[in-house]
């Protein structure tokens, strides 16, 4: 009867999150989010608290607001708030079965454990000669002036130096227009309706994903097959995969490796495009910003600005400091979530399990009580080691704790080696003054109309 009183007690003592009421069933607050969510959670932030929840499309959202709210997500287990339940649904069709999100968590640590091998210090001195070789290669197209597609180019871009770079030499080889078609349809998975529409819809997008992956599976086989059949052995990801094993002595199949190598590129893909693209703009705003950034190119590297050298990209403090404030700015991922399996307990509330916790990356960059001048671009905060990166969870672009991102130190080198290249090419400014507006319609929150105008610097034209 004691122990009956006490569970009582404790459920009417719970306290739940503040919930936001809405008018619309099952839909809930879906529009307003869609529409624009930053504003939404911002507006949520200063009304209810850093703790609340909501509904959309049947399902209850808690987005923890702020550093120490976010404390509970980065530091929980996955046994308690749960990634697979939630990422599953989007990653498996894309990178396969048995990899990632499709696997028992422990099994998936062992898989990251295995890339992360082949992400190191060692080839990313190599990586930073044949990215620059790519840029270079790649821009060709572009002439000496004129106005393009900064994030279409970018995107093709970063395809073409990840798979060189990642792959090995025998996928890159393969990288025609219509791979690089095949990698845009299997993109094409990572959306709003493959989150929260059934997965067997007969959607255009959803079939032409499916094919996708079905196609790129069978020309990385066939690479895969030949590579063990040669007995040669390269210093690359695909050699790194081959060699791998898990703790029990057991090689990866090829049906892993493909997967691997799919979500390698892919999760990869997204976040640096866009963060290059807006990088862009937030440089060709500023033009003495750009004309430091050029200095500082000539003062690492030398007048003459030979080839960057890897102990060089490390050197380029405030080309760091640009990607950096890029990254608070306009972080790729707007939200990161977990399903919570039993309950959590924050603030003081208690959120029960079924609910999506969710921590926006976006929102902690822009806090008003976090940040000072906080929608300034101001890459020179950094240069203050009190700046609010010192507290734990205000500045999360690449997640924390467990989940964080394995290809951080690697995004950073590809960025940074492509903005190197770029900006001893061309001298960019907007096009008629216009910043692109964000995209909120994807997952990956990209820029709109993202038109560029461009010209050869003088420099280039003397020592090309």
């Amino acid at each position: 009867f004691t122990l009956s009183l006490l569970f009582i007690t404790i459920f009417i003592t719970m306290k739940y999150p503040p919930y936001i009421p809405s008018s619309i069933p099952f839909l809930g607050h879906a529009i307003a989010f869609g529409r624009s969510p930053i504003e939404f959670l911002e507006k949520a932030y200063e009304k209810y608290g850093p703790v609340v929840s909501f509904t959309m499309v049947g399902k209850t959202f808690t987005y923890l607001i702020g550093s120490d709210a976010a404390t509970l997500l980065f530091n929980s287990k996955n046994e308690d708030l749960n990634a697979e339940d939630v990422y599953s649904k989007l990653t498996t069709p894309v990178f396969g079965k048995g990899v990632a999100y499709d696997v028992p968590n422990h099994i998936f640590l062992e898989q990251k454990k295995m890339l992360k091998t082949g992400l190191n210090v060692a080839q990313f001195k190599q990586h930073v000669e044949m990215i620059e070789d790519e840029t270079r290669k790649y821009f060709e197209r572009w002439g000496d002036s004129g106005e393009r597609n900064l994030f279409e180019a970018l995107s093709e871009l970063i395809i073409l130096t990840a798979s060189r770079c990642l792959h090995g030499k025998e996928i890159r080889s393969l990288l025609n227009e219509k791979v690089a078609q095949l990698y845009a349809d299997l993109d094409g998975g990572f959306t709003h309706a493959a989150w929260l529409l059934p997965g067997w819809l007969p959607l255009p997008s959803f079939r032409r994903r499916d094919r996708a992956h079905k196609e790129i599976k069978n020309i990385f086989y066939k690479v895969i097959q030949k590579r063990r059949a040669s007995g040669e052995r390269e210093d690359d990801m695909l050699q790194t995969l081959l060699d791998a094993t898990y703790k029990d002595g057991c090689p990866l199949s090829d049906n892993e490796i493909a997967g691997m190598l799919i979500g390698l590129l892919l999760a990869g893909q997204h976040t640096s495009s866009t963060t290059s693209a807006w990088m862009g703009f937030f440089l060709a705003r500023d033009k003495s910003l750009q004309d430091r950034c050029f200095a500082e190119q000539k003062a690492v590297c030398g007048e003459d600005l030979p080839p960057v050298k890897y102990e060089q990209i490390k050197d380029l403090n405030l080309l760091d400091r640009c990607l950096k404030e890029t990254l608070r700015l306009r972080p790729p991922i707007m939200t990161m979530m977990r399903m919570a399996k039993t309950p959590q307990v924050v603030e003081g509330f208690t959120i029960p399990p079924g609910h999506q916790v969710c921590v926006s990356p976006t929102v902690n960059h822009r806090l008003q009580d976090t940040w000072v001048h906080r929608l300034d671009f101001n890459p020179d905060r950094y240069l203050n080691e009190n700046n609010s990166t010192g507290e734990k969870f205000a500045y999360v672009p690449f997640g924390a704790g467990r989940h964080r991102c394995i290809g951080e130190n690697f995004a950073y080198i590809q960025i940074k080696t492509i903005w190197s290249t770029l900006l001893r090419l061309y001298e960019f400014e907007l096009l008629n003054g216009y910043f692109p507006t964000v995209n909120y319609t994807t997952m990956i929150h990209t820029p709109h109309n993202p038109i560029i105008r461009y010209k050869h610097r003088p420099w280039t034209s003397n020592h090309s």
